[in-house]
């Protein structure tokens, strides 16, 4: 369950020697985390994940965690010979205890991450340092410090290149003919967001999560219909920013229905 970070205890450690192209797990009360990478293709590119393996009880957080926690943050320090270009998130679960809502995962989950090899005459490594929180009545900002040699084209690296795939699995899809926004309309007074969807074949009404500006997340809806796979509903946005501007705001959707999740943005201009 989702905790206080007010009573959170810092957990700082550096992960062992990597083997292959896996980093040591990097371990605490609340749970593990590595580093995995392939080797780097032709252009430079290098296809990579942060795990993290809650302990049985224990949860993690999505990029926009709600009520409690903080998102996985990774960065590569400055004199690697690699850039990050992004992390991306698996689909989370809305987790509540109590009173507090939470964007997370209770069990493993991998983070893919896009990398870039600076210069193809270096060597083909990198320190980062992952920040993560893991709650459970209580919860732990846990920093990793890692350092990771990748390998060689030639090299076997199967287990690798399964956990990655798994983790990019594990993304919700873009739009797509069956599964799509077909409108969206932010009230005058800001208090309410009304959705037009098409959805996929099977399931009742989707579960919706917007995340507007940074820290905000809304979930409620009200008058939902659904008419084969023709969908409506107004969300309801109870609080915004004093200086919010519509006509600037890029808003993230994410829509779960019939097994499956769909995730794009929204624009109001």
């Amino acid at each position: 369950m989702a905790g206080i970070f007010g009573i959170a205890v810092l957990a700082g450690v550096i992960a062992g020697p990597a083997t292959a192209a896996m980093t040591a797990w990097a371990e605490s009360e609340g749970g593990r985390v590595r580093l995995v990478a392939l080797p780097a293709d032709a252009d430079g590119k290098i296809s990579a994940a942060l795990q993290i393996e809650p302990a049985p009880g224990w949860i993690t957080y999505w990029r926009e965690p709600g009520d409690s926690g903080i998102p996985p943050q990774i960065s590569i320090t400055p004199d690697s010979n690699v850039t990050l270009a992004g992390i991306a998130y698996p689909v989370p679960k809305h987790i509540e205890a109590g009173s507090l809502r939470d964007f997370g995962y209770d069990g493993p989950v991998a983070f893919p991450l896009d990398l870039t090899l600076a210069s193809a005459d270096a060597e083909p490594r990198f320190d980062a340092q992952v920040f993560i929180g893991l709650c459970k009545n209580i919860c732990i900002p846990f920093q990793a410090d890692f350092s990771l040699t990748l390998p060689k084209a030639a090299q076997s690296a199967a287990q690798e290149a399964m956990i990655i795939e798994t983790a990019r699995a594990s993304l919700p899809e873009a739009p797509g003919a069956d599964f799509a926004v077909t409108g969206s309309d932010l009230a005058a007074d800001h208090t309410t967001l009304h959705l037009s969807l098409t959805l996929p074949e099977g399931g009742d009404l989707p579960e919706i999560i917007v995340t507007g500006p940074a820290g905000y997340v809304f979930t409620e809806q009200q008058n939902a219909r659904r008419e084969a796979n023709t969908f409506s509903t107004d969300i309801v946005i109870p609080k915004l920013p004093k200086r919010f501007k519509a006509e600037t705001a890029r808003w993230g959707l994410l829509v779960k229905s019939g097994g499956r999740a769909m995730e794009t943005t929204l624009a109001f201009e």
